[in-house]
């Protein structure tokens, strides 16, 4: 379903909110928000804004899921994937490289792929944790990017898109365009 989305990015804390409105029908919409603050993941899904119909957040899996998440979109956000005490970088081979972040007491691992220009076109992990018919399970997840663009002097891609693996066949959940950043 098309949405519209806002995103703030804690880099230093590890951390962001992001509020989407997703438009179901003319004149019905849904409100999602998903974050990650003091290491505590959470979502929540709202009928018109106002009439909350899903929520969760605080679980291990959940505050994994959404370190996970930070991380891959870490590619928007540049600065949180310079190397220091909370990431640390291991090469893999000349494109690919493996990432991990520990913040709050939780550590996630991502592997990065980058093209010959040193840009990231691709992020994997083979376990992360989701949500599937009600119940926490680790399984592989995969984020593409592409369309680089020059914002307030950083590479960042226009393009996103993520998904899942099932039965080992990978299946889009979430694309999008940026359309406008700023860095403070």
């Amino acid at each position: 379903m098309p949405f519209t989305a806002v995103q703030a990015i804690a880099s230093t804390a590890a951390g962001f909110l992001w509020d989407a409105r997703v438009g179901v029908i003319p004149g019905i919409h849904l409100q999602v928000l998903d974050s990650l603050v003091d290491g505590r993941g959470a979502g929540q899904v709202s009928l018109l804004s106002a009439i909350r119909i899903a929520s969760d957040g605080g679980t291990s899996q959940m505050n994994s899921g959404a370190l996970h998440r930070f991380l891959a979109e870490a590619v928007w956000s540049p600065t949180v994937l310079l190397p220091s005490d909370t990431l640390r970088w291991r090469p893999i081979d000349d494109s690919t490289a493996s990432a991990t972040l520990t913040a709050h007491g939780v550590s996630v691992s991502l592997e990065f792929r980058f093209n010959v220009t040193g840009e990231v076109v691709g992020i994997f992990t083979p376990g992360r944790w989701g949500s599937f018919g009600g119940c926490y399970v680790q399984k592989p997840w995969e984020g593409r990017f592409r369309d680089y663009v020059t914002v307030q002097g950083m590479r960042v891609p226009k393009h996103g898109e993520v998904g899942w693996y099932d039965d080992g066949v990978w299946g889009s959940v979430w694309e999008c365009t940026l359309l406008e950043a700023q860095y403070a």
